[in-house]
């Protein structure tokens, strides 16, 4: 019987434990516990949760409920009563961190135990110098080519040939080789053709020694020359020949040299250059004709940051002496300039100031200025120029034009009033370089060849005039240079000109037109071919009819074409031709002169 009481109490005992472990249980589903009830059961099989700190999330919801019967006045049950009945606890789960795997450096550390060098700077020399903005128009400096397997050289140079209409062809050049500081030289030369009309003969000689001297600060130069030229006064009418000519024999002598010394270039700022150089000679004919010249030129410059100031002055001195006169011929210049220059122009602003002494005494002022501007950077210049001089005559230079003058040729300065030219000039495409320019000139007393013909008295020979007013030349220069590769180099001139003559009826032997060209070709490392093109224009002469009447001649146009081959055997040894005239065209440089006709000659050279 105690026993069954005993029973008792602990089951009851044991249901009053069980309700709050039931408030405290995680339900399977969400449930919404209805305030109208009258009791909450635990229901069966349910486990007593306990909520701990490690509960990620807890979510506790009261329900105000009513708990009042709707027909009882019973009493309200305590606050803490109703939470306990009507509280749902849920818990979502305990929270687990989650860690990313470690990312690894695959990198291993330099276990080498070096040292970096580190110079001592020191600071006692700083440079001092402008930096200088290069992209303009300057000088370029020279490259040194890398040499090849093929370059050698020989200090000595032999070469010597012979061919048709009697000619014979010789040069030597002897030289101390390669240095630096000091460059001696000579050389010698010979070539004479016979051509078909009686004495037709021409030949001509040179011989020549040289020297340079380059020093830290300045180099000094200096040759000495002379020049022989034979040839015969040949010309007449071959439609009407004269029943006796008997061609005379006239010879040129030129005895000349020079001295030069200059400051060597440095690239430095604010640089003091000079040059002074001293040239001259002696020419005489076989008709007793004589001249002497001497020419000094001082060139002094002074940089000034982007300005470059200096001055240009000369002494042009001579005498000429024939058997009908003696004069003297002398000429004083003075160019002082001003020249700035930047990235992509250039200008020259200056004065020529020329004082002529001696047969004739004058002083005149000419302008002296340049312009280029880059219009198409590292490809096109425009450019143009202002000049004026005056232009000595000197019979040396007559009977090179012209080596069948007279005797007692006058004797007459011309005056280059002004010369003005514009034009473009630059690089077209790699290798391709240009320039073109049109021309107009003033000219006082412009000197014309033309004949004094009397065969009668065995007169074939030309005299000297000159154009009494202001002549008028206009006219277009053009040059190419087309460099394709290292075996293929074209180049041409053309000139053209139009004259408006103040007195004389025509330009005398002066051409409207003139294209010479030329190129040089290298099939390979042992031949290589040349060719050249000479076409000149129409020219006129005038034939005397009376003492105060002639009759003008036109010489035809012509064109003359050259060509030649060089063949190389050894480093040392090689064969040459040279073909002159291949078109074998009949043209006359001069009246009643005509040229030689088709000519070839050969021969070999040797380097030792």
């Amino acid at each position: 019987m105690k026993l069954k009481y005993i029973l008792t109490v602990l089951l009851f005992g044991l249901m009053l434990h069980s309700v709050p472990a039931f408030s405290q249980q995680k339900p399977a589903q969400k449930k919404t516990v209805s305030a109208k009830a009258k009791k909450t059961v635990a229901p069966k099989n349910t486990v007593p949760v306990k909520t701990t700190n490690a509960t990620k999330k807890s979510t506790v919801k009261t329900a105000s409920s009513d708990t009042t019967k709707k027909a009882g006045n019973a009493a309200v049950k305590k606050p803490e009563q109703q939470q306990g009945l009507n509280e749902e606890i849920i818990v979502n789960g305990t929270y687990k961190p989650v860690l990313a795997d470690a990312v690894k450096i695959r990198r291993n550390p330099n276990l080498d135990d070096r040292q970096d060098f580190k110079p001592a700077f020191t600071y006692t020399n700083l440079l001092d110098k402008r930096l200088d903005n290069n992209t303009g128009i300057r000088p370029l400096d020279p490259i040194q080519l890398p040499k090849t397997a093929d370059d050698t050289l020989y200090n000595n140079y032999a070469k010597a040939g012979v061919g048709n209409l009697k000619t014979t062809f010789g040069e030597l050049y002897i030289n101390n080789g390669r240095d630096d500081a000091l460059q001696v030289g000579g050389y010698a030369k010979h070539f004479a053709q016979q051509g078909s009309l009686p004495k037709q003969n021409t030949s001509r000689q040179d011989i020549g020694i040289f020297g340079k001297s380059v020093g830290d600060n300045n180099s000094v130069s200096g040759r000495i020359d002379y020049n022989r030229r034979n040839n015969y006064f040949y010309g007449f009418d071959q439609d009407n020949p004269p029943a006796k000519l008997t061609p005379g024999k006239q010879h040129f002598n030129t005895i000349a040299g020079e001295a030069e010394i200059a400051k060597n270039f440095k690239d430095v700022e604010n640089d003091f250059v000079y040059a002074v150089k001293v040239s001259g000679y002696v020419f005489n004919n076989a008709y007793k004709a004589k001249e002497n010249n001497i020419l000094v030129n001082v060139s002094i410059n002074q940089t000034i940051k982007q300005f470059y100031a200096g001055l240009n002055a000369s002494l042009d001195a001579g005498s000429i002496k024939d058997s009908a006169y003696s004069i003297t011929n002398n000429i004083l210049r003075a160019n002082p300039y001003l020249k700035l220059q930047g990235d992509n122009y250039k200008i020259d602003l200056g004065v020529n100031l020329v004082s002529v002494f001696g047969f004739n005494t004058s002083f005149r002022i000419f302008p002296a200025a340049k312009i280029e501007f880059q219009v198409i950077p590292k490809y096109v210049r425009i450019f143009g120029e202002l000049q004026g001089d005056v232009n000595k005559t000197l019979l040396r230079n007559l009977t090179e034009e012209n080596p069948f003058l007279d005797q007692n040729i006058d004797i007459k300065n011309s005056i280059n009033r002004y010369t003005i030219s514009a034009g473009l000039k630059g690089t077209l495409a790699p290798g391709l370089g240009f320039k073109a320019a049109f021309i107009r000139q003033n000219i006082n007393s412009m000197p014309l060849f033309v004949n004094n013909f009397n065969f009668s008295k065995g007169q074939n020979k030309f005299i000297v005039i000159y154009d009494g007013g202001k002549s008028t030349v206009t006219g277009f220069n053009g040059d190419l240079d087309f460099k394709a590769s290292e075996t293929l180099d074209i180049f041409g001139k053309l000139e053209y000109r139009k004259y408006a003559m103040a007195t004389q009826a025509e330009a005398w032997n002066l051409p409207t037109a003139k294209l010479t060209a030329g190129t040089n070709i290298h099939l390979n490392k042992k031949i290589t071919i040349n060719g050249s093109l000479l076409i000149r224009g129409e020219t006129k002469d005038r034939i005397p009819t009376s003492a105060t009447a002639f009759q003008v001649v036109t010489l035809p146009s012509f064109a003359d074409l050259n060509g030649g081959v060089d063949y190389k055997i050894t480093k040392r040894i090689s064969l040459f031709a040279q073909a002159n005239n291949l078109l074998n065209n009949k043209y006359q440089t001069y009246l009643y002169y005509p040229a030689y006709g088709f000519n070839i000659f050969g021969g070999a050279s040797i380097g030792f």
